[in-house]
């Protein structure tokens, strides 16, 4: 996509002008979420500017519901700026860096999609939930994630908490399911992600089957020993 120059970028909401701000940010052409909008909310009371994303393309004024809100821990952070004009140039790196961690995440992500399917032998869907079944290692980066709901699986991108200051976050993709959670690099290769993912989750079904084995069998000696008058203690 294009740049987009400070005065673009710079799509003011006014929620207080004493207090607090939000400025929106679109993200289109996306082939897995088509639209997305960056809300920067900034209070003076709380000394925070916090990023959120919502599904679509949000014009200027636009109200946004909290619960269309997916908090992403990727801040702006304007310190440094002498004066409104470096406050504008540096908000326009930082939201660009956020909008191409968006646009790659969504990319990579629509990438893993195919080899998610041929890995499951399952129908692979697009879940636009922002709060998902499973407990992720990672911050969600994007509202959007694949699921194949037959197998439990939950693959969708992640990043780490860092200032926007700093540039792009570090991402990854995150695969799910249950208990079992893997996060790898997003340049890696999807086949051997799944693969490897695939393994980790056989691995740890058969470590619970033998635990759940070893807890029968212990009750079953248990309740041999109760049946033949085991002697009580204390």
């Amino acid at each position: 996509m294009d740049e987009h120059p400070a005065d673009e970028l710079l799509r003011r909401a006014l929620i207080d002008a004493g207090a607090s701000a939000a400025v929106a940010l679109r993200v289109v052409g996306l082939p897995l979420c088509e639209a997305l909008t960056v809300v920067f909310h900034g209070r003076s009371d709380l000394g925070t500017i916090q990023t959120y994303v919502a599904h679509g393309g949000r014009g200027a004024g636009a109200a946004v519901a909290a619960d269309e809100l997916m908090r992403v821990p990727c801040d702006l952070d304007l310190a440094a700026a002498e004066d409104r004009e470096e406050a504008e140039q540096l908000y326009a790196q930082q939201a660009c860096a956020l909008r191409d961690a968006l646009e790659a995440a969504d990319t990579v992500l629509d990438i893993w999609r195919e080899p998610l399917s041929d890995f499951a032998h399952a129908r692979v869907q697009i879940d636009r939930r922002l709060g998902l079944d499973v407990r992720l290692p990672a911050h969600r980066l994007l509202p959007a994630a694949l699921t194949a709901p037959d197998k439990g699986i939950v693959v969708t991108a992640v990043c780490s908490a860092r200032p926007l200051a700093e540039g792009k976050p570090p991402m990854g993709i995150a695969c799910a399911q249950q208990d079992v959670a893997r996060v790898y690099p997003l340049p890696d290769d999807p086949e051997r992600c799944l693969e490897d993912f695939f393994e980790c989750a056989a691995e740890h079904a058969r470590r619970v089957g033998e635990q759940l084995g070893r807890q029968d069998q212990s009750v079953r000696r248990f309740l041999e020993l109760s049946g033949e008058g085991f002697a009580e203690t204390g």
